[in-house]
């Protein structure tokens, strides 16, 4: 019998063109190896152009699915990406509080198109994701929104500060940890207009692969270069911020 597959739990939302939320977590976690649940907390209307519509999930039944999975199932590690309400991220993080396995948290307030998709009081209750998180991954605007570096040093949080919205041909990426040095990647920016759905894939990855057993800079090192060579494999679709190419998978991490 082969070795089972790590058990990854993604809590997001789901997004109807494919390229971003619980179906790039799905696609990814399955291409690294793992076994892929959800907890699904919303249901958006989007495309590579933008997001028309978003109807958040009553906290009950987002709940009831975290429950249904670790129950049963359980998990080697949870990726949190959208939440939808404040209500949500509450029960989210009640679901999680307890939990000994590695909890990738992807603070997502705005759509790769410019979609608000966190309201103030969703964002308050981040803190307390935070705390149970062994990671977050915020972006360039998602951590000036937490307060910036000082801020989450203040909370002793450990983060990855995510360079892709920032200007420049380097790109990069660096992980800050109480207490430890940072670790940085820089690479060359990829050119691309199919960037949808990149931070939804690299927390399920690095979560996948934590899952795995991997150390957390080297899980986050592989992750990145999934991203990168899903970037370059994108399949062209879409008028907009088109998606990744997902069926690309690292040499040696099929599982």
């Amino acid at each position: 019998m082969s070795e089972a597959p790590p058990r990854i739990l993604a809590i997001a939302g789901s997004d109807s063109s494919g390229g971003a939320g619980i179906q790039a977590d799905t696609k990814t976690i399955t291409m690294l190896g793992g076994y892929a649940m959800t907890a699904i907390t919303a249901i958006t209307a989007q495309n590579t152009q933008g997001v028309t519509d978003i109807q958040a999930l009553s906290p009950g039944i987002v709940a009831a699915q975290i429950d249904a999975c670790l129950q049963d199932i359980g998990a080697d590690a949870v990726k949190i990406g959208m939440l939808g309400s404040p209500e949500i991220a509450e029960v989210v993080a009640d679901g999680l509080e307890d939990l000994a396995a590695p909890v990738v948290f992807d603070p997502v307030m705005v759509s790769t198109s410019g979609s608000v998709l966190a309201d103030e009081a969703t964002i308050a209750v981040f803190e307390r994701l935070m705390r149970i998180a062994a990671l977050t991954t915020p972006n360039v605007p998602e951590l000036q929104a937490l307060g910036g570096p000082e801020a989450m040093a203040r909370r002793g949080a450990a983060y990855l500060a995510k360079g892709g919205d920032a200007e420049g041909p380097i790109v990069e990426d660096r992980l800050v940890r109480p207490g430890t040095e940072d670790v940085v990647w820089r690479s060359e920016r990829i050119e691309t207009r199919h960037t949808h759905g990149t931070g939804c894939t690299l927390s399920s990855a690095i979560a996948t692969l934590l899952g795995r057993g991997m150390e957390l800079p080297e899980a986050i090192s592989d992750a990145r270069e999934f991203v990168r060579t899903a970037l370059l494999n994108a399949p062209g679709f879409g008028a907009g911020n088109g998606p990744m190419g997902h069926q690309a998978v690292l040499p040696g991490r099929q599982g």
